[in-house]
């Protein structure tokens, strides 16, 4: 095989440059006895030379804000200082949790009773928000004094929720030992299930998979399922409270995983909160971050790195009421972080003079509700309460799943009420009614602020790689030069030529096009025929090729590998990026803008921007902000945001989506100003997408 060391050194200067898995593959190309710089298509795999990009940036940006809030809890030094610290982080959350929409009436009811020994179970339906029902179970003593202390019992992720034996096990513990408990099932879970089929089977799955899919849908109109979840639990603890069986001076949260989700969140925003015990979620966002860890889309509360917020100040917004952390030894919520999150908040509570209100507990087993870790719980409410002095688990017996159904098949969608679905599509359509048609100046300014574009100084640097020519693309040769965007982001754009070129790019072409890709420019290349047709139709332009971030050349390898997963590492960063108040969208589009400038830099005068399916989203945003950009073409592109807002069936991914956007433009609006730029759309899409 010829070029073997060429091709080792070029290899070996990219991964200098901190370049890594070069797909060139010569070891593939001897066994079909074909050259390496002449390998056909079946062969080439596409490159991605920086698959640890992304972590890196991600674990840089939150590890410098979290870093700047830990130098500020070691600075407390008084009990104003605390005190001052618990005001501020409560302010904090309020600003990623409201505001909050009005109390409407609970409009409970109880559709059955199960009688026990020492206790009954009420099956209770209210309504949260109006039409929107929430199915609970409530755990009444008998043979006590009223009023009783309560508690508030929030439901991990997995089906049936509240029927689920280790919620039942808590809920029924402390029944027995004196507690009011009120456990709700949350929402896409048990029989608050909100996208179902005529036969009452979910579309989208149940718990987290649907939670992750009516999320996304959501935020398109500003809403975020973390402060829905959240609602709930202000509203049980309004229905809690409504009881006369229960004592208002003494009113917990407790729950496991999402559970422990609620629970923290609920110790942020609920005053009248008397204790809390949440498990297994407390550990810290950076930690899940470097451990690789996915959240659920609740557990993403919007802005919440970018204030400097972390879970530990969940709790510390109660302080100094009394909490313990529960965690597990072997669970994947890093029981290191756990233990750090606790260590910190001792110093809080030591400071506010009630160290002893504050403790740690870790189990020894994997991560859930175990017997060990609801008796820590028990016995710390009991300590606050002094309802009982068990220091064990009572001896239980569990329900039958069905028997605790609040309605009739399992399934309160049944009944038809509003659907978390439903209040989407309604506020999509009232937001188009005030927002208007904003176009020109107005709106490029509205793109600007949602998608929190910063201000672009100077011109990108840039580094010349060398990339083997016979990659199969319209031209003979490229090269590829290395753009560094931003710190820490150096995006691969591909200059294809007929000629060798092995310098900075070639000075005197007026026109540039600029390919943004769908998923990888280097596979498109080489297979999109539009693509092809542009080039061979302009000639005497330049012509370049380029990734967003997160694509093609730096798709991350992180959180096993798994890109297009609901769960998986694409959906990781967007929601990170929703934490840090930075849109996934306008970190792609900024790059797109960085790389505009780099062409003007180069001596191109104007852009010919085309873009295919999930890059025509930045493209498009880029167009309307960029004087350079003179035509575009895009295929595939989405009709609008407002299409997957007010359908139950949509496509697109949470990397392509803008928070908020609906409050101020849609993308038809973009499409209109891009008339003036000849816009071309090729095969369009709706909210089924690719």
């Amino acid at each position: 095989m010829k070029n073997n060391r060429r091709n080792f050194i070029k290899l070996a200067g990219m991964a200098g440059l901190g370049f890594t898995g070069v797909n060139v593959l010569p070891a593939q190309a001897e066994i079909t006895g074909i050259e390496s710089n002449i390998l056909p298509e079946e062969v080439l795999r596409p490159f991605n030379r920086s698959p640890r990009m992304m972590q890196d940036h991600f674990e840089k940006k939150v590890g410098t804000l979290e870093g700047n809030s830990a130098r500020i809890r070691a600075s407390l030094n008084t009990k104003q200082d605390a005190e001052n610290y618990i005001l501020d982080v409560r302010s904090k959350i309020a600003q990623c949790f409201g505001p909050w929409p009005d109390k409407t009436p609970l409009n409970a009811r109880i559709t059955g009773i199960i009688e026990r020994d020492t206790y009954k179970i009420e099956k209770v339906i209210f309504d949260s928000r109006p039409g929107f029902p929430v199915t609970a179970n409530l755990y009444v003593p008998k043979g006590r004094n009223f009023p009783l202390p309560g508690v508030i019992g929030t439901c991990g992720h997995g089906d049936p929720a509240k029927a689920t034996p280790i919620y039942q096990s808590f809920a029924q513990g402390l029944a027995r030992q004196g507690y009011v408990v009120l456990i709700f099932d949350p929402i896409g879970q048990g029989e608050r299930v909100q996208l179902l089929s005529k036969d009452l089977k979910p579309l989208h799955g149940i718990g987290v998979p649907e939670h992750n899919y009516t999320g996304k849908q959501m935020m398109l109109n500003g809403e975020y399922l973390s402060s829905w979840f959240t609602w709930d639990c202000i509203r049980s603890v309004d229905y809690l409270l409504s009881r006369p069986e229960v004592d208002p001076k003494h009113i917990g949260v407790t729950g496991n995983s999402g559970g422990g989700t609620q629970a923290t969140w609920l110790c942020g925003v609920e005053p009248r909160l008397t204790m809390a015990a949440p498990s297994c979620f407390v550990v810290g966002f950076e930690t899940n971050l470097k451990n690789e860890l996915p959240a659920d889309i609740e557990q993403c509360p919007p802005g919440a790195i970018s204030l400097g917020l972390d879970h530990l100040d969940f709790i510390a917004a109660m302080a100094p009421k009394p909490v313990i952390l529960l965690s597990q030894e072997k669970d994947f919520f890093d029981v290191r972080g756990a233990r750090n999150s606790f260590n910190e908040l001792k110093k809080l509570y030591k400071l506010l003079g009630v160290e002893d209100k504050i403790q740690f507990f870790a189990g020894p087993e994997y991560h859930g509700f175990s017997k060990h870790n609801r008796e820590a719980m028990y016995s710390w409410f009991n300590k606050t309460t002094g309802i009982s002095d068990a220091k064990s688990e009572p001896e239980l017996k569990l329900e039958d799943i069905e028997l605790l159904w609040c309605t009739p098949h399992g399934q309160v969608v049944e009944a038809g009420p509003r659907t978390l679905a439903t209040f989407t599509k309604e506020t999509s359509q009232e937001l188009k009614v005030k927002r208007g048609s904003p176009k020109g100046d107005s709106l490029k300014k509205l793109i600007v602020s949602t998608l929190k574009l910063p201000t672009r100084v100077g011109t990108p640097d840039y580094r010349i790689l060398r990339t083997d020519s016979g990659r199969l693309y319209p031209k003979k040769h490229v090269t590829t030069y290395a753009v560094e965007t931003e710190s820490g982001i150096a995006l691969p754009v591909y200059r294809l030529s007929d000629t060798e070129l092995i310098s900075r790019p070639t000075a005197g072409i007026r026109r540039a096009i600029l390919y943004v890709s769908h998923l990888s420019a280097d596979h498109e290349l080489r297979g999109e025929s539009f693509l092809k047709d542009l080039i061979l139709s302009e000639p005497n332009s330049a012509v370049y090729a380029f990734d967003v971030r997160g694509i093609g050349e730096s798709r991350p390898n992180t959180c096993a590998d798994d890109f297009f997963g609901a769960y998986g590492n694409d959906y990781f960063y967007a929601a990170h990026s929703i934490m840090l108040n930075y849109p996934y969208t306008g970190q792609k589009t900024f790059d797109l803008l960085r790389i505009i400038d780099w062409l003007i830099s180069c001596g191109h005068e104007e852009i010919y921007l085309a873009a295919k399916g999930w890059g025509t989203i930045p493209a498009t945003f880029a167009a309307v902000l960029s004087e350079q950009v003179k035509h575009v073409i895009l295929k595939n592109a989405l009709s609008s945001f407002t299409t997957i807002a007010e359908n139950t069936e949509f496509n697109w991914p949470l990397s392509t989506l803008v928070p908020g956007v609906l409050k101020h433009f849609d993308l038809p609006d973009c499409y209109r100003d891009l008339a003036l730029k000849k816009l071309i759309q090729l095969d369009p899409l709706g909210a089924e997408g690719l």
